[in-house]
């Protein structure tokens, strides 16, 4: 695998994008996915993003059994075609011998900004639905007001279970038992 410029990893013209092609993409800070063959070009996350993604992380961490891991998002291949990068990611430990997971994660979070708002909540969420995703997670961090969206997967389709915001407390089952409280997660941005 070698990482080229742009304009060497595109495709011939008519044939989509494939996770071959993603994978010679150069390492310039910006996030690239692929969803059925189309890439999608995102911005580099901010610092506050990044805290609240630690923040989740640690959280997680925490309680996190032996069996499986928490970490930040690796690429997760769902076919040849469709490839995305979530925030976090919760798996078996023994998925993780690969340089992506080609198996649905546990647990897949969001955090969202302005510029992946949309994406996050319906493009994102309906490719990790169509993936068998378990549980999927979104983290709205607005330091007035700050939020949890939780869906899980029940016959094969995503239903939420939990929104709650500021100091109300997110008690999850799945993966595993965790709280989560959103105010805790934007603490330090206030």
């Amino acid at each position: 695998m070698s990482v080229v410029s742009i304009a060497e990893a595109w495709p011939e013209i008519g044939r989509p994008f494939t996770v071959g092609d993603l994978d010679r993409m150069p390492d310039d800070g910006r996030r690239y996915e692929l969803v059925d063959g189309v890439l999608i070009v995102g911005p580099a996350p901010t610092s506050q993003h990044q805290y609240v993604l630690s923040e989740l992380l640690f959280t997680l961490r925490q309680v996190c059994p032996a069996a499986l891991a928490v970490m930040v998002g690796p690429g997760v291949m769902m076919s040849v075609s469709t490839e995305l990068i979530p925030d976090l990611v919760v798996t078996h430990a023994e998925n993780l011998a690969g340089a992506k997971l080609d198996v649905p994660p546990l647990l897949v979070a969001e955090v969202r900004s302005p510029s992946t708002a949309v994406f996050d909540l319906n493009t994102k969420k309906a490719v990790y639905e169509r993936f068998g995703i378990q549980s999927y997670w979104i983290v709205v961090p607005d330091v007035k007001t700050p939020e949890l969206i939780a869906f899980e997967l029940h016959g094969g389709r995503y239903e939420q279970v939990a929104r709650v915001s500021g100091d109300e407390a997110y008690a999850a089952e799945r993966p595993f038992r965790v709280e989560v409280v959103p105010s805790h997660l934007v603490a330090k941005l206030r």
